[in-house]
């Protein structure tokens, strides 16, 4: 428990990095044929326009599908599609087109544009928005446990943009989402638990209790991280006295429990039971069938391939955030930080643990180890406290230029597309970089739905990205000041 009021992220910056991360997230999109969009398309699709959740008529689109008796399903947990029904119902409302009216082939370019609108009306008001949220969390959070906003925004740039989060924030997949849930359930308990007169407000453990519920939804692998934060919450409260230890306690598992009855009633509606999930169905993948839907035990050299290996290394895609490393063992170190470091090292552990036990540990059609990006918001709170350690001009000149090259490097994967070919070796230079970057090979809102040129497109953001930086360093550096 905090004995004086911890710093908090300066409003104005927050409210400008809010809307920078989400324009950036917003502004690029991804492949609406990729599998694993696709299937949570088609998923939505059904809903929407049938009220049912089979995917028949659209299965040979898709090869991430499920498949009971004579009818096909989103194999996937159903977070990320219950996300985007109200907003593919809204969307056609508003344009009066369903799938009804639609040829479904891959070489159908109208087909191609219907699921590129909803895909991007979808990622806009879904993971868009919880990364940035999130980023803004992180903001506060690192400028409380350093008193320094400088750190604050070190650490939620190189979370939002120097890192694969950004790309991974353009699709429909649920990692970049789980990562924003849990960032935002550690910020809860976090803020929550800071003194008494946080304890009292129940924003925090209801907010925290619905961000690890719903995490659990989006990705399922996401209850193991959320166990050791719940448990961290416990921990927390240890000294707090039963009446309202019990209360905070109840509020949060309350609101987890209500978070999580989508779930079940997804099920249900879809399978006409409790007790089945798409991923028992997948069709093709036969690694499935090992240990438990694919996870067996940790590989050292999957481990390797994750953090440090050319084809899908986190090293190579998002070098500045490997740093956090380092901050994280100097949390640990510190007694007033030391729970917390703590807690990020064990998600990072887990999340890792995770992903090196999977058999398709790599992701298939990826840039970067995107089962992994759940860690990258825990490895982003060691860099705050890097930043405010490494006072010395040359270390913060050698910092910033790490951040700048991580944020070139993801800009470019965010622009072109974060899926990226199995047949490359290293798909960072030859793919991303060489065939699609330089060529011109862009995805931006005005060149696929307004006809421009796709470096217009390209220069429009960095018109409006790079202004909104510079007043966020402007605002940053004042509010640096004014902390000193």
């Amino acid at each position: 428990m905090g004995a004086r009021p911890m710093e908090r992220g300066p409003h104005g910056v927050a409210l400008m990095l809010f809307a920078l991360v989400w324009f950036s997230c917003a502004w690029f999109g991804s492949w609406e044929l990729n599998p694993n969009n696709a299937t949570r398309l088609f998923a939505a699709f059904s809903i929407v326009e049938r009220g049912d959740a089979t995917i028949d008529r659209f299965q040979s689109l898709t090869i991430d599908k499920a498949r009971f008796g004579d009818h096909y399903y989103m194999d996937k947990a159903p977070g990320m599609t219950l996300m985007a029904v109200p907003l593919v119902w809204a969307v056609e409302k508003i344009t009066g087109g369903e799938t009804d009216t639609q040829v479904i082939d891959a070489a159908n370019p109208r087909l191609m544009r219907f699921m590129a609108l909803r895909l991007r009306v979808a990622v806009a008001l879904g993971a868009a928005l919880l990364t940035a949220f999130a980023a803004v969390l992180l903001l506060d959070l690192a400028t409380g446990i350093t008193g320094s906003p400088a750190a604050g925004l070190y650490a939620a740039l190189s979370y939002a943009l120097g890192s694969i989060v950004w790309g991974w924030s353009t699709t429909m997949l649920g990692h970049a989402p789980v990562a924003a849930l849990l960032l935002i359930a550690t910020w809860a308990i976090w803020r929550g638990t800071s003194g008494a007169a946080e304890l009292a407000r129940w924003r925090y453990p209801l907010l925290a209790g619905l961000a690890l519920g719903w995490a659990v939804v989006v990705e399922f692998q996401a209850a193991l991280g959320g166990v050791a934060i719940a448990g961290w919450a416990l921990w927390r409260t240890r000294d707090v006295a039963w009446p309202v230890r019990g209360r905070v306690l109840a509020m949060a598992v309350g609101t987890g429990i209500v978070a999580m009855l989508p779930l079940f009633a997804y099920s249900l509606f879809t399978f006409g039971t409790l007790f089945r999930l798409g991923y028992q169905g997948v069709v093709g993948f036969n690694g499935m069938q090992q240990g438990l839907f694919g996870l067996t035990y940790p590989k050292p050299e999957a481990l390797f391939g994750i953090l440090f290996g050319v084809r899908r290394g986190l090293l190579w895609v998002s070098p500045v955030i490997m740093l956090g490393a380092v901050g994280l063992a100097g949390m640990i170190r510190t007694r007033e930080t030391r729970d917390l470091g703590v807690l990020a090292a064990v998600v990072i552990a887990i999340v890792l643990m995770v992903n090196a036990s999977y058999v398709y540990w790599d992701g298939g059609a990826s840039i970067g180890p995107r089962h992994s990006v759940p860690a990258i918001p825990f490895l982003a709170i060691g860099l705050a406290v890097l930043w405010a350690r490494w006072r010395g001009a040359g270390r913060r000149a050698a910092l910033v230029a790490l951040l700048v090259v991580s944020v070139a490097v993801n800009l470019m994967i965010a622009s072109t597309d974060i899926f990226g070919s199995e047949a490359y070796a290293d798909p960072l230079w030859s793919r991303t970089i060489v065939a699609m970057f330089l060529p011109g090979n862009l995805s931006t809102i005005p060149s696929d739905f307004f006809g421009w040129s796709a470096w217009r497109g390209f220069f429009l953001y960095l018109d409006v990205a790079v202004p909104l930086l510079v007043l966020l360093i402007v605002w940053t550096r004042a509010a640096e000041h004014q902390a000193r």
